[in-house]
């Protein structure tokens, strides 16, 4: 899930969990992927622990019957006050929820749930919407959401919708010049807006486009997915670094700053990785490994024995920040690097440790807070999934645990799960407002650490970077 600096709501997280093993889970591929060498390593089974698997589907629970109660069919609960709003269009609600929750009821055997979900997508959902919709979060969200929908249940109106909407995105794609989205696009009219773009809104296509090119036989989507990755790294610095913003009408860069793991550039290597992962692409592959080398000449350093990566011009090198996103955990477990990834993954429980709950984004140096709230990030409990099943080392269920503890005890509302607006206060005070990723993501990673479901194959399964199981979920 990325965050962009130009006010749009983050989705997800961390291209350090990605570096040695990738934000979408990178589990190897799936059915009609290449078989890639790293894809095909012997990984440790997992070892159920049913009562707490139990406990984190209690609290899912909760959080869901809030939103039912009080804001079905809307876009998101303000599970505090009892309110709903949407994320995309003021007055355009597209369930997106729903959408997000259909693929987490299936992994639980949610069945009645994950029904209710699929009728009111089939009844209700329309994308004929007359509004500029943010291309990038459409995508993750939405394409991502009724994919892993039709994968559960196998019902084909959710990939028609899916189908739909991508080809209402598609303008953004094929009206640019260089090939390079733009950020929005009107879903009824297909007019483009917002020429100036982060990395990760120009990079973190490929996946959702590319599965449902493999599911529909059309190879539009995963065509102008790949033309616009490629667009982005022939763009790269004399350094192999990308700035974090780009003109996608001139091919320029808006920007100098090379922020890497960090948001809004995360989620781009990611997808570099799960390329190669699920469908056997060897050039991007090679572009994540000349990327992830430059990151770690130019960016990777310590402090107080932590690892953390500063921000540089991408041009000189020189330093330009030494702050760093919560969002940035669950990045680096992809690259075939789980050594790496173990060391930022200790330096972010050294943030859990201090706070109890992490922060949006830190000073390095001090271990500092310096935007003090928390979304209800998932990243921790994304990193902390991927490397017990790279490792089966109890240390990252033993973290995990206490983050949804933590969760549980600061986040916790009666109408369900909540922001909460600044951990460095005792008490903690809370916000009003449960992002619809919360349902995709946080339960999600943290059940599938404790769960042994069969409904999901741990061998083969590959989630995306909103935690949608784009290979590997078996049907009741």
């Amino acid at each position: 899930m990325t965050e962009t600096s130009f006010g749009a709501h983050a989705s997800r997280r961390g291209m350090l969990c990605a570096l040695a093993a990738a934000s979408g889970l990178a589990l190897g591929g799936g059915p009609g992927a290449a078989a890639a060498p790293e894809a095909r390593r012997a990984r440790p089974g997992t070892r159920p622990d049913a009562a707490k698997a139990r406990e984190i589907r209690d609290e899912f629970l909760h959080a869901w019957e809030g939103y039912k109660r009080f804001a079905w069919g809307h876009d998101e609960v303000l599970p505090v006050s009892g309110g709903h709003r949407e994320f995309f269009a003021r007055g355009h609600p597209v369930g997106l929820s729903i959408v997000e929750a259909l693929d987490t009821h299936h992994l639980m055997g949610l069945d009645d749930e994950a029904d209710r979900c699929v009728r009111w997508i089939v009844d209700h959902l329309d994308f004929d919407i007359d509004a500029d919709f943010q291309v990038f979060e459409a995508t993750i969200r939405l394409v991502g959401g009724l994919l892993a929908g039709y994968l559960a249940t196998g019902r084909r109106a959710l990939l028609d919708l899916c189908a739909d909407l991508t080809d209402r995105l598609l303008p953004a794609f094929t009206a640019s010049p260089t090939g390079m989205p733009y950020r929005y696009v009107n879903l009824r009219t297909g007019r483009v807006s917002g020429a100036v773009s982060p990395v990760a809104e120009i990079g973190t296509h490929l996946l959702e486009f590319s599965v449902l090119s493999e599911l529909t036989g059309d190879p539009r989507y995963r065509r102008a997915a790949k033309r616009a990755v490629r667009a982005l790294v022939e763009r790269r610095s004399g350094l192999d670094l990308l700035a974090t913003t780009m003109n996608v009408e001139t091919g320029r860069w808006a920007d100098r700053q090379a922020v890497a793991v960090d948001p809004p550039a995360d989620s781009f290597y990611e997808y570099l990785w799960g390329a190669w992962e699920m469908f056997g692409d060897e050039e991007c592959r090679d572009w994540f490994r000349m990327l992830d080398d430059a990151l770690r000449r130019h960016q990777a350093e310590r402090a107080d024995g932590l690892l953390w990566f500063r921000h540089v011009d991408f041009g000189t090198g020189a330093t330009t920040s030494r702050r760093q996103s919560s969002l940035a955990v669950a990045i680096l477990p992809v690259g075939g690097d789980p050594g790496l990834a173990a060391d930022y993954y200790r330096s972010w429980t050294a943030v859990l440790d201090k706070y109890s709950v992490i922060p949006e984004q830190i000073d390095y140096t001090r271990l500092q807070a310096v935007d003090p709230r928390n979304e209800l990030r998932p990243e921790y409990a994304n990193c902390a999934f991927q490397l017990y099943w790279q490792t089966g080392e109890a240390y990252y269920r033993t973290t995990a645990w206490r983050y949804f503890q933590n969760l549980r005890k600061y986040h916790r509302v009666p109408g369900g799960y909540t922001v909460v607006a600044d951990v460095t206060r005792r008490p903690m005070p809370q916000g009003d407002h449960c992002p619809a990723y919360v349902f995709a993501e946080n339960f999600k990673w943290l059940y599938l650490t404790f769960a042994d479901t069969p409904r999901f194959d741990y061998a083969h399964g590959y989630l995306s970077t909103e935690g949608k199981v784009l290979r590997g979920l078996r049907r009741a």
